[in-house]
């Protein structure tokens, strides 16, 4: 709402148009707010009075597209050396409440799959420092394309690199949309194309998706900060607007469980509020006060908050700040904000994370994690 209208529906306050005209520059609300400014005063509202948290599970889950702009596989192979030198080092350096080191979560785009760019991932996965999971950009090729694209990948994955893992025989799989674009949510259809995106991804095994938060877009899911099921109409695109929670002792189902990391409206030496949808950024650095209002908006499930946290790792700029201080920093804000609120922190993959939920929604239930490595065991899901 404009302040000039504001003032006109309030007279008592005096009204300049200098001021106005300055405000305006300033106040302007972000784009597409519609969509979920709505269900971020709801979930503030619901927020209010709750009891502290006991544990906190952190993930970073990685857009990570080696060959990001049409790169060349040399520059993608110099992309992907970058992260298998320095992340191992950096993970070394830290411990949760379990005594695990971080892990990080690769979601790897198919349509960039090359196996000498796959390998140092899977060397990663194999110490417990990584996991890799499923990315996907496409445009409207069709069904039928979809399947056996997701298919494919996943059993090579799962066949040729030991990564993944089954359930009830099955290959599963957590998963990112390329350009948030989940279930044609785009206006017109772009990046995607199907309505039953949703259904497709259930039945191809996906255990999760991560996809959301996607900022000032039209992609933006209505509900936020909520682990919930989508429950897909396949004949409607963006299915996953609305869901049913999460909740303890809650015997919630649906199509797709959705995983989002924490949304909403930032405020910190500027008047213009900045919107805050996790992403680890060279341009929005990890500072103590992000950290805490990560922790304020993640979504939570009776004691345990779950926080996502979303980067795109190997495109130069990000790459250089996250492995050259930008990591060792959040990790550290983090594990020093738990210390201060007596969180128990718990490092996680994806896939840890989904059993983490399982276990906060039979309530009194707790995921301890194991350090086998998840590529070769069968895991149980409610």
């Amino acid at each position: 709402m404009a302040l000039r209208t504001l003032w006109q529906k309030h007279p008592g306050v005096g009204y300049s148009p200098r001021l106005s005209n300055a405000y305006h520059r300033t106040m302007t609300l972000p784009r597409h707010c519609q969509i979920w400014l709505p269900g971020y005063v709801k979930d503030r509202l619901a927020a209010l009075g709750r009891k502290p948290a006991k544990r906190l599970w952190l993930l970073f889950a990685d857009h990570y597209e080696p060959l990001w702009r049409g790169a060349s596989e040399a520059t993608g192979a110099e992309r992907v050396a970058r992260w298998a030198t320095r992340w191992p080092s950096i993970a070394a350096k830290f411990q949760d409440s379990s005594g695990r080191p971080p892990r990080y979560t690769f979601f790897y785009p198919e349509e960039e799959y090359r196996p000498h760019l796959m390998e140092p991932l899977e060397r990663m996965a194999s110490h417990g420092i990584a996991d890799v999971e499923v990315h996907l950009h496409h445009n409207g090729e069709g069904q039928q394309n979809f399947v056996d694209r997701i298919s494919g990948f996943t059993e090579t994955l799962f066949s040729r690199h030991g990564l993944l893992r089954k359930h009830n025989g099955s290959i599963t799989f957590g998963f990112i949309h390329g350009l948030w674009a989940l279930d044609n949510s785009l206006p017109g259809g772009r990046f995607c194309g199907l309505n039953n995106e949703i259904t497709l991804l259930r039945d191809l095994g996906c255990y999760a998706d991560f996809t959301m938060p996607s900022g000032a877009s039209p992609t933006q899911a209505r509900l936020i900060n909520t682990i919930y099921w989508a429950v897909d109409d396949p004949d409607k695109p963006k299915s996953y607007d609305t869901g049913v929670p999460v909740t303890p002792g809650g015997t919630a189902t649906g199509d797709l469980l959705m995983i989002p990391g924490p949304f909403g409206l930032r405020w910190a030496q500027r008047l213009k509020p900045r919107i805050e949808h996790s992403e680890l950024c060279s341009y929005d650095p990890a500072t103590e006060h992000r950290v805490r209002r990560w922790l304020e908006l993640a979504p939570r499930i009776g004691e345990d908050i779950f926080l996502k946290l979303y980067s795109h790792g190997t495109q130069e700029r990000h790459s250089e700040y996250l492995l050259e201080g930008g990591l060792e920093l959040t990790l550290s804000l983090i594990t020093t904000e738990c210390q201060r609120t007596g969180l128990d922190l718990h490092f996680s993959t994806a896939w840890e994370m989904r059993q983490a939920v399982d276990a906060a929604e039979r309530g009194g239930g707790r995921f301890i994690p194991q350090p086998d490595r998840a590529a070769v065991t069968e895991f149980e899901m409610t």
